[in-house]
């Protein structure tokens, strides 16, 4: 399936790798073609214009990080080599939807379903390319790193804000990649609910996100932000649970989840319905194939008649990939941060025909661009006063474990 999508110029393909995460029991979603689209970069109002338009279709796209200039008066000026569009979204040609034993094709162009079914079956599965060990570079060295968030932990003390996510980049210059192949490996170590293969033209995402930015169903509205990470020792049971139980007792992570939280139920009331903001489940643990994390769900109940834009500028970017207060802290990313996020710590999703959409945050991913044979992959975490520079470094290294190990970066 996810072959054939790939002959696409622009294709997604949507893998939860099946987790039931509350939303759907379809295992892959995938979309490709284009039989409309917007402009690359649209401004919110041009976007809400798009989605009007093509009410009751299928409706694939991204929300680039770099969207908070919309939201704010913010800009941004660092060197960017994927240049994904900020924001893209199109109304696929075909839409497939897998559900276990079952494929439901759709066509909304001239294709016929039993001949792509058939071209599907005829695709010979892609075999793991051996991936040659990269020389992969870093925009800061670890000392540098370590300076960043002892200065990052300044503004927190002078209180410009109370928890800020800090990303590097890790990059690769003048290489060739199968991305198909590429994804595969990684998301056979990673397998995670949210992960994604998304390319727009010579442009390639390798997503595999544990965590959903944003799920809308009927009225509900719902955000589940990640904070607290510890990895996992799958070779001692015993031991892995005693992990499990030390991310569960961390105050350092709880309260960094717990501000997160608050953000978040923030961010919904001013899009819902007063009074209907609530935390449904505060400081759950979840278990996945690298680490275990700590998860909250917040969810509303959306005032009648919001349009798309108004929720991205409510609750765009997501609190865990920013801090708080988000425009301070958004100020600060743009000072100390080399690289432009791009659509790294944004959004890859849908909105279904009747008006429902889900989104997930675009962390542990790789990015690749084909065109300029350029690879980069970027982590970070939420700085707090109490964050220890060496252990911040060190959860990024860990969080990246995936990605290192199918680039077989030593």
């Amino acid at each position: 399936m996810l072959s054939w999508v790939n002959r696409f110029n622009i294709c997604s393909f949507l893998d939860n790798h099946l987790y039931q995460s509350g939303n759907t029991n379809l295992e892959c979603l995938a979309a490709c073609g284009s039989i409309a689209q917007t402009t690359d970069n649209p401004k919110f109002a041009e976007l809400d214009a798009f989605l009007q338009q093509q009410k009751g279709n299928w409706i694939f796209g991204h929300i680039g990080y770099d969207n908070k200039n919309q939201v704010e008066t913010l800009s941004s000026i660092h060197p960017d080599a994927i240049q994904f569009p900020d924001l893209f979204f199109f109304v696929p040609a075909v839409v497939l939807k897998l559900q276990y034993d079952k494929l439901e094709i759709s066509c909304y162009d001239q294709s016929n379903p039993e001949e792509i079914y058939r071209e599907i079956i005829s695709v010979l599965p892609v075999e793991p390319a051996k991936t040659s060990s990269l020389k992969i570079e870093s925009r800061l060295s670890r000392n540098e790193y370590i300076q960043i968030i002892q200065q990052l932990k300044q503004h927190i003390l002078r209180g410009d804000c109370y928890e800020i996510n800090y990303c590097q980049e890790f990059y690769a210059t003048d290489i060739q990649i199968d991305p198909v192949s590429l994804y595969q490996q990684l998301t056979a170590i990673s397998p995670n609910p949210f992960a994604c293969y998304y390319k727009h033209e010579s442009r390639h995402l390798l997503c595999a996100s544990p965590e959903r930015f944003l799920q809308k169903k009927g009225s509900r509205l719902i955000s589940q932000p990640i904070k607290g990470t510890i990895q996992r020792n799958l070779l001692n049971q015993e031991a892995d649970t005693l992990l499990l139980e030390e991310l569960k007792a961390s105050e350092k992570d709880k309260s960094e989840n717990v501000m997160v939280v608050d953000l978040v139920r923030n961010d919904l009331s001013k899009v819902c319905k007063e009074g209907s903001v609530k935390v449904s489940e505060l400081f759950g643990i979840y278990s996945f194939p690298q680490v275990h994390q700590m998860i909250s769900t917040i969810e509303g109940e959306l005032d009648e008649n919001v349009p798309f834009s108004s929720i991205l500028k409510a609750c765009f970017p997501m609190g865990s990939m920013t801090g708080a207060p988000k425009k301070r802290v958004m100020e600060l990313i743009e000072q100390y941060e080399k690289t432009k996020r791009g659509l790294y710590s944004g959004a890859v999703g849908y909105i279904d025909p009747n008006g429902d959409f889900d989104f997930n945050v675009v962390i542990r991913s790789i990015l690749y661009n084909a065109a300029n044979q350029y690879l980069g992959y970027q982590v970070g975490g939420g700085i707090t006063f109490y964050s220890d520079p060496e252990k911040e470094y060190e959860e990024c290294l860990l969080k990246a474990a995936a990605i290192r190990k199918v680039l077989q970066v030593e």
